[in-house]
Parts: structure tokens; C-alpha cells; sequence
């Protein structure tokens, strides 16, 4: 029996979260192979506008970061975007929503971001089908193997390598990642633990005829029993409040999406034809732990939440490229003590966070008195200009950031897009998924100091329009700052930043 081909990392999974890791690692030079179950990439429920998303502000970075970003917006037409996002056809735009509550762009005070350049990017809508595709052609051309209509059924780890079994053949490989979604069969068969708290409700989003579409008043409605949204011609969304019971129970019918929407709407709707439709749920589960030995998980197999607020797809993006150039640092042998663990303690916060922002959702929605009574007031706060922008910090990912231990507020948070003198910006040097030395003052020392990590490291020397008060920035390969000096900097501060996040220098022994 001839021996498995073995690669460095194993992903299951080829959506978002498992194809942007590919390619990180890809960019370190770790050989991968991703596995996916489905057989074909694309769905209508992946198209606008079922698959429209809100991408967050840090998303946005690490593909203009990568080079993705002008690919992603040339696949998605200004037109194409505003015939399914309602929200583009309001007269005031809204920034987002929290419970279904908007915030509007003209309220909100950026300047109350001190380390966002003006120029910094906003956030945009973009469909999961175009996503995965630019990020499959990517992967593609770095060389990474993607094995369609192959699902993970079962894994095996020892100490040394993890052997995979997908469809009927056997796989090896020096890593796994379950990036296989919310049923994540990787996170099982690793027995990882799960905790959370089960759904309230079940959401459902489909294309409807109306026998009389002026029965049933366009927009956001709360009632007595649950909320619906009817965008014109024929898009429905509607939550009700029955622990989640009709989620993937039954087949999605006619009669059942006009008994719900009698219901909650409180009028006898008939609705004469169904077209595609969902269901999703408020379900909000954790992943005790992010790896265990040489198995690690993100994205919905990480964690999972309503898709309220679209911080969903953000927050599983983010964790590939936290891990990406960890779990690359760890293959080829020189990450810095305790690397890979800090993808679990920086992520895994996060999460909870966005989980509970998600929870806090519900409680306004509950079609009770005192939810009631409660949104009536988050609505007041979100119309102040100070609500709106905290509102838009947190739901943008704007204030999204790791607890680093460093006294600069800047560090541990994505790194501003510098403009630099030589026309170039930061962006543009973090192509190739290395770290960072930005130097303003062109210090002999620091350009000394980042030559001792130059395979890791890009040292570039050079001023900017506006530095923000700073004379130097180191910056990981996720664009995530470890340290920044105001004034003179420190060169033993540098020095000990750079050892924390990319090892030892190039030449020093390692510790056995």
C-alpha cells in the first residue's frame, strides 16, 4: 500500500475562513491541502443577496494588505450591491445596525479614533461567493491543493503528525485545521469542548410572492411576536421566538413561511410562491479551547453565533490571519516561544465578545414589555453622536484589539495605512505576509537591528505625511502593531518585541 503524501497543514474546509488560511501559510512556504465536502464552490445562498456581507474594517485591511482588495471590488459592481442591500437605498446611509437599530454615517466622529488616518478604510458589503473565489484563485496560484467533494470524516494524532480520512482514502500531514464549520466534524473528532446557550429564536430569510404585496408594509417591524423586515419586491426576513424549533427540522414550505408571517405580522398574508429561503438561529457556542496538540480550529468550527450584525465572517477571517503565520513560524521551526498558544489567548477573547454582543442583540429583540421598554432606550443612545460612534467602533471592528502588556495604545491593534514620502504605503509592503520594521527617522541602528531577522522581517526607512507622533512601528505579519515609539525609540525595546513575535535572530542557536 503506497505511503500517504504528506503535507505540512491540512485544512478542512474550503469557505472563507479555511481558503484565506491557505494562503497565508502558502505565503510562509508550508505545503497545504484543504479538504472540502461540497462538490461544487458556488450555491445561490453564497450570491446577493442570501450571501451578503458586511466585511469589517480590520477584513478589509488584511486583503488590501495581500493585494485582494481591488480583485474583490472589481467582482462586485456598485449596481449589483445596491439592488440587494436595502439599507443603500435610505436616504441617510446607515453605518449598521445593532438589533436592527441603525446608526447613521453623517453621526458618526472618527475623530475619536486618535490612532485612524482619515484615509483609512471603510467598511463595504461583498457577497461569500465572490470572497471564496478570489481567495480560491489565490490559493491556487500560491500551490495550494484543494480537494473538492472530499469531506474530513475522521482523524487520528500522535505526537508527531495527524492522519486524516476523507472520502474513503487516507491523508498526512504535520498539522490539521477544522475551518469545517458550526458541525464541525474535525472539532468532534478531536473532542475539543463546545459551550454556549441555545437558541430563543428561529430567523428566516427567503424570496416570497405576495398575493397582495400592499397587505404588508415595506421595512423593519417589531410586534407582539417577533420582528419581520420586507424589503420590495420580494425579500422577506422574520425572527420568532420559538427556541429555535423550526431550524433545520423540516423542509422550508409555503405554508409554513405564511403561517409564521401571519403570526408575527398579524395580518392573514397569503403568499402564493416560495423561492429560495433559510433558516439560521441565535445558537451561541464557544470552542473550550483552540488547539489541542496538533490540531487546531477556527472559524464557525471555533465559534459560533446569529449572524446579527454580520460579525461572523469577520471574526473567523481574523482568526486565519492570527494562525497563518504562527502555525507557519511553528512548521518551519523557528516561531518564538509559546507563538502558537497566543493564537488561542488573543482569539478566543474576541470571540466571547462578539458572542455576547450578539446575545445582547436578542434580549432587545424579545417581543416582551421590558425588551421593549430597553431598545426604546439603546435607540435614544444610538441617535447621539457619541452612541452612534461607539456603536459603529464596535460593529466596524474599529476598536478591535490584543492586549499586548505594552504601554503604547497603539500596540496589539491593526496598524494605521501610512502614507509614506516615497509614495508607497504600509500596505503595500506587507504583501508578502512578512513582518515589519517601519522606520521614520532612518536610524542606522534599527536598520542593524531588523537585519538580524531579515528573512522575517522588511525593514523599510522612510517618512510619512502623517506619523501619528511616532518615529518607529514594528508590525507582525497579520498587521497587528508589537511595538510602536514615540520620539527616539528604544533599540532593546525593539530588539525584545522582535525576539517575542519572530524567535531568535538569524544565525542564534536555539534553545534545546
Amino acid at each position: 500500500m503506497p505511503t500517504p503524501e504528506h503535507h505540512d497543514v491540512l485544512i478542512a474546509g474550503a469557505g472563507p475562513v479555511g481558503l484565506l488560511l491557505a494562503c497565508e501559510l502558502r505565503l510562509a512556504g508550508c505545503s497545504v491541502q484543504v479538504f472540502e465536502r461540497a462538490n461544487e464552490p458556488t450555491t445561490p445562498l453564497k450570491r446577493a443577496p442570501f450571501g451578503l456581507r458586511g466585511l469589517s474594517v480590520p477584513t478589509i485591511e488584511s486583503f488590501g494588505r495581500r493585494g485582494l482588495l481591488a480583485t474583490l471590488k472589481a467582482r462586485i459592481p456598485d449596481g449589483e450591491i445596491a439592488a440587494a442591500a436595502s439599507w443603500m437605498k435610505e436616504e441617510r446611509r446607515p453605518g449598521g445596525h445593532f438589533a436592527g437599530i441603525d446608526f447613521f454615517m453623517d453621526q458618526i466622529d472618527q475623530a475619536q479614533w486618535p490612532y485612524r488616518l482619515p484615509h483609512s478604510a471603510a467598511t463595504m458589503a461583498a457577497d461569500v461567493e465572490s470572497i471564496e473565489a478570489i481567495l480560491t484563485d489565490r490559493a491556487e496560484e500560491l500551490g495550494v491543493t484543494i480537494r473538492r467533494g472530499l469531506g474530513v470524516s475522521g482523524a487520528e494524532v500522535t505526537d508527531d503528525d495527524v492522519t486524516v480520512h476523507a472520502g474513503g482514502q487516507t491523508f498526512r500531514g504535520g498539522w490539521l485545521v477544522g475551518c469545517d464549520g458550526a458541525r464541525s466534524i474535525v472539532r468532534k473528532a478531536a473532542r475539543f469542548g463546545f459551550i454556549g446557550t441555545d437558541p430563543e429564536f428561529t430567523g428566516y430569510f427567503a424570496r416570497i410572492e405576495l398575493a397582495d404585496p400592499a397587505m404588508l408594509e415595506p421595512g423593519h417591524h417589531d410586534t407582539s411576536n417577533g420582528t419581520y423586515i420586507f424589503d420590495l419586491p420580494d425579500m422577506i426576513r422574520m425572527v420568532e421566538f420559538d427556541g429555535g424549533a423550526s431550524h433545520r427540522i423540516q423542509p422550508i414550505t409555503r405554508d409554513h413561511v405564511q403561517a409564521v408571517l401571519r403570526r408575527i405580522s398579524g395580518a392573514q398574508i397569503e403568499v402564493t410562491a416560495l423561492g429560495l429561503a433559510t433558516t439560521w438561529t441565535d445558537r451561541a457556542y464557544l470552542a473550550t479551547e483552540y488547539r489541542k496538540g496538533r490540531v487546531l480550529l477556527a472559524g464557525d468550527a471555533a465559534h459560533i453565533h446569529s449572524p446579527l450584525g454580520g460579525q461572523g465572517l469577520n471574526l473567523g477571517l481574523g482568526d486565519a490571519m492570527n494562525l497563518g503565520w504562527k502555525l507557519a513560524a511553528t512548521v518551519r521551526g523557528n516561531a518564538a516561544a509559546g507563538l502558537l498558544d497566543s493564537y488561542q489567548h488573543e482569539r478566543r477573547p474576541l470571540a466571547e465578545q462578539i458572542l455576547d454582543w450578539s446575545r445582547a442583540q436578542v434580549a432587545l429583540m424579545r417581543p416582551s414589555r421590558s425588551s421593549q421598554a430597553l431598545r426604546a432606550i439603546v435607540r435614544d443612545l444610538i441617535a447621539t453622536r457619541d452612541g452612534a460612534t461607539y456603536f459603529a467602533e464596535r460593529v466596524w471592528g474599529v476598536g478591535l484589539g490584543y492586549n499586548l502588556g505594552a504601554s503604547h495604545p497603539l500596540v496589539g491593534r491593526s496598524v494605521p495605512d501610512f502614507e509614506l514620502a516615497d509614495g508607497t504605503r504600509l500596505g503595500d509592503h506587507l504583501t508578502t505576509g512578512g513582518g515589519l520594521l517601519l522606520d521614520f527617522d532612518s536610524r542606522p541602528t534599527l536598520r542593524t537591528l531588523a537585519s538580524r531577522w531579515r528573512e522575517r522581517i522588511t525593514y523599510v526607512a522612510c517618512d510619512a505625511t502623517e506619523r501619528l507622533g511616532l518615529s518607529a512601528v514594528l508590525v507582525r505579519p497579520d498587521g497587528v502593531v508589537a511595538w510602536a515609539g514615540k520620539i527616539s525609540p528604544d533599540d532593546q525595546e525593539v530588539h525584545d518585541a522582535a525576539s517575542r513575535w519572530f524567535g531568535d535572530p538569524q544565525g542564534t542557536p536555539r534553545a534545546s
